[in-house]
């Protein structure tokens, strides 16, 4: 059923979202009343409350990078709600949820959205203690900065072993690394290309703020060794030469591309220092390290850090915001209120 515009009175089953549909020129986006036998097949619909704007969300709606697999599609790659409905013993009416990647708004309609139907394999219990909002000012990128956390620590870094270097730093991944990683005890240098926004990394943990510029261009295959781990969302030239100055034994977690998909370095830092590079899906991550992951957040992402990294937009807001978010307008987190 293709998607329309509502008229008259809502009823219960009516919705509000944001639709990508694909227009002559390239990608269109809109505002759009739908029903919910217009919802994917699955066996748990979610009546959601807050919802977030990612940087794949932006390109989505912006068009600017082939990221939606087919069409109309809701964007949001995260939401958190209450369960409306279940078919799964898993899930009861009522329950809090949350959902990350899994493709919503790529393959499966996403968060953007005041409501969504999944598989219940896709979904998880909202941690005790945590509010649907709290859980969106986290999302995706303090979820994926925690999964980088969590692996520098797998591959043996400790606040004894040197600094730490985030790039992308006032993105959202960036922001909650910094702020992680300093609650954690590490010295952290967090990579920026704003420099007016020093202050605000220096509050949530950075002990020295670098000029992006001396990441971003081509460098050696091997620099002077300035940190032990690093956490890049940036990727080309700066992921590579992330690596070139790590030191011996380090580690970088890549899980990002916001300069480029490509990795223009060399092998050296990892055959004659013995540099780790790992990776970090954050999309099909299995449920046990998913729960690892929002556990310890649950624990250590205080609020204070999330009304200092995280703010807040109405739903229809979210289609106008993707192009400043492109544009490195936005700092931190784009929490979306999908009820206004």
């Amino acid at each position: 059923m293709a998607p329309q515009q509502g008229t008259g009175a809502p009823g219960v089953s009516d919705f509000d979202a944001v639709m990508l549909e694909k227009g002559e020129g390239g990608t269109v986006a809109r505002m759009a009343r739908l029903q919910d036998s217009q919802l994917d097949a699955g066996n748990v619909t979610v009546r959601i409350d807050y919802s977030t704007l990612n940087y794949k969300d932006a390109l989505a709606i912006t068009g600017k990078a082939p990221v939606v697999r087919k069409f109309p599609m809701v964007p949001g790659i995260d939401f958190a709600g209450r369960v409306e409905a279940s078919a799964d013993d898993r899930f009861k009416v009522g329950d809090a949820v949350v959902l990350n990647g899994w493709g919503a708004g790529e393959t499966l309609w996403g968060g953007l959205a005041q409501k969504a139907r999944v598989n219940a394999d896709l979904l998880m219990a909202l941690p005790d203690g945590m509010s649907a909002r709290q859980a969106m000012a986290i999302g995706t990128a303090g979820y994926t900065a925690m999964l980088a956390l969590q692996a520098l620590e797998r591959h043996g870094a400790t606040p004894a072993k040197g600094d730490v270097l985030v790039t992308g730093a006032n993105g959202g991944v960036g922001s909650f690394a910094v702020a992680l990683l300093a609650r954690a005890g590490y010295r952290v240098l967090a990579s920026t290309g704003r420099p007016q926004e020093a202050a605000r990394l220096t509050a949530l943990g950075a002990a020295e703020v670098i000029d992006r510029a001396t990441l971003a261009a081509p460098g050696k295959p091997l620099a002077k060794e300035r940190w032990f781990a690093a956490i890049d969302s940036v990727g080309s030239h700066t992921l590579a030469n992330a690596c070139a100055a790590t030191r011996y034994g380090g580690v970088v977690a890549a899980c990002g591309l916001a300069q480029g998909m490509d990795f223009p370095g060399t092998v050296a830092p990892f055959i004659l220092r013995g540099v780790t590079l790992a990776g970090i899906d954050s999309v099909f991550a299995p449920l046990p390290v998913r729960l690892s992951a929002w556990q310890r957040l649950a624990a250590q992402a205080d609020v204070a850090m999330l009304d200092a990294i995280a703010h807040e937009i109405a739903l229809p807001e979210s289609i106008a915001a993707a192009s400043s978010l492109l544009a490195g307008e936005v700092r931190g987190r784009i929490i979306v209120d999908v009820n206004r």
